[in-house]
Order: structure tokens, then C-alpha cells, then sequence
């Protein structure tokens, strides 16, 4: 049991690793250059996540994760730029990441993906670790959601600063971030709540074999002060690094206090803490 948990970490840490070298190239890039750097920055963190779940349910429930999240997604983004629900009124700068389907690019479906596994699996950590009546499940599909709009207060004014897409919204937004409306941020956590609804029922139909959980775990803590310091330091983004940093901390703190009590714990006589 214990070679095969070394080599599901082995498989999986592989995608993690590159995802996180190919980032931090991302501040350094330009133009053409930095558009082809964040394509391959979306299929890394999509590949990372389904390899992950090949590895821990198999390929059939990782091919479900796709179509349930990936296929919401695009559908979501289809309909917001061509009716301006739920996000707001919004447009995809043209020919910039690839092929398109209705004016949106691929990639960002795969992005939904990405970026929303390692959210819902430390949804699932710290839900099960907290205490009240509310079940579980219900606590992970809620914190999914606002763990997905805590990305997005990273993802969208690093992206709109790029020119990959433009507001045509009149709503106001938060301030500083006044180019991007609140309504934005309303539609992410509505469509994640779907998604994360759809995948904590998914997620009874293969057990968790539990290998490799470090890897989404450590990608999430990545994306939280990776992404905090990278928009403070090196993209000229302060405002939206204090919006970052406090909307994944949600998940980020208990995370880190959970890591911390079980490092304590498994401290004498032991090594890991994952």
C-alpha cells in the first residue's frame, strides 16, 4: 500500500512541479509570450488536477470531474458573454489563447478545472475538520464556492490587466477593483455552487484511495500566497493581493492551522505532516 501511494505522489507531483516553474515565468513574459505562458499555465493546473484524480479514483470519475466542471464552465461563459448573465456584460479579447467555441476560448474551460479542484479538495479538509449541524457535504459545497470566488478575486484583475478580457458592465465594483463589476463575483460563486454540488455527488461513486493528497493541498497554498505575492510584488496589483489574500484565506488559515496541529501532533517520533 505504501509503494503504491509513493508512486500515485510520484505521478502526481510531476504536473504540480512543472505548473509552478512555467508561473513563475509569467511575470517575466510579454506579449505573444506571456499569452503562450498562460495557456500552458491553464492545461498544466487542468492536468494537475485530473492527474491527481486518475491517480486517487481513476479515470472514470476524473472524466466525470471534466465534463462536470470544465462543461458547466464553458456553458457559463457562453452564456455570460453573449447575454451578460450571471457575470455581467463581458468580452474575450480575439485570438489571443487559442481556439474558441462562441467567442470563448478553450483553455478557459480547462481553467475551471484547475483552479477549482485544489479548492474543493481543501473545501473537503476543512469542512470535515469544522463542528455544527450542518452536514459535511453542505459545508464543502459552500466553502468550494467561496473558495472559487477568492481565486477569481486573483484570476480576474490579473487577466483584465492583461487585456484576455474587457468589462462592458455598468454595475460598480469593489473598490479599487472598480473595473470588474460585483456582479462577477456573484455569478462565480453561483456556478461554483453548482459545480460543487454536482461533485460532491460524483464524488460517491469511486472511493478515495487518499494517495497523493498533498499535491492539491500544496497546490492551493501555492495559488493563495503565490499569487499574493507575485500581484504585490511583480504584476503592479496591490489592491487585488489584499482582496486575494483574504478571499482564499477563508480556506487558506484553517488550512494552515490544521497543518500546524498536525505537525505537533506527529512531531515525536515521526516524519510528514500531510
Amino acid at each position: 500500500m505504501r509503494t503504491s501511494i509513493s508512486r500515485a505522489t510520484a505521478v502526481a507531483v510531476v504536473p504540480a512541479v512543472l505548473l509552478v516553474l512555467v508561473q513563475i515565468a509569467y511575470p517575466l513574459a510579454h506579449g505573444t509570450g506571456r499569452d503562450r505562458v498562460t495557456v500552458v499555465v491553464v492545461l498544466l493546473s487542468a492536468g494537475t488536477a485530473l492527474v491527481h484524480a486518475v491517480v486517487t479514483r481513476g479515470l472514470r470519475w476524473a472524466a466525470g470531474l471534466l465534463v462536470i466542471v470544465s462543461g458547466i464552465g464553458l456553458g457559463a461563459e457562453v452564456v455570460g458573454t453573449a447575454t451578460g448573465f450571471p457575470f455581467g456584460c463581458y468580452d474575450y479579447a480575439s485570438g489571443r489563447l487559442g481556439p474558441e467555441v462562441l467567442g470563448v476560448p478553450v483553455v478557459v474551460a480547462l481553467a475551471w478545472t484547475g483552479g477549482l479542484y485544489p479548492v474543493w479538495i481543501v473545501a473537503g479538509r476543512v469542512g470535515d475538520a469544522a463542528v455544527g449541524r450542518v452536514s459535511p457535504a453542505a459545508r464543502r459545497i459552500a466553502l468550494t464556492a467561496v473558495g472559487a470566488v477568492g481565486w477569481d478575486l486573483f484570476l480576474d484583475p490579473q487577466m483584465v490587466a492583461d487585456g484576455q478580457w474587457s468589462w462592458c458592465s455598468t454595475v460598480a465594483g469593489l473598490p479599487g477593483l472598480d473595473r470588474i463589476p460585483v456582479t462577477n463575483y456573484l455569478g462565480w460563486f453561483v456556478v461554483a455552487l453548482i459545480m460543487a454540488g454536482l461533485l460532491e455527488a460524483w464524488d460517491r461513486t469511486a472511493a478515495d484511495t487518499g494517495a497523493a493528497r498533498a499535491v492539491p493541498v500544496a497546490v492551493f497554498l501555492w495559488t493563495w500566497l503565490g499569487s499574493t505575492l507575485a500581484h504585490a510584488v511583480f504584476l503592479g496589483l496591490p489592491v487585488s493581493a489584499v482582496y486575494g489574500f483574504c478571499g482564499l484565506g477563508v480556506l487558506g488559515f484553517p488550512l494552515v492551522r490544521q497543518l500546524g496541529a498536525r505537525r505537533i501532533t506527529l512531531r515525536p517520533g515521526t516524519h510528514g505532516t500531510m
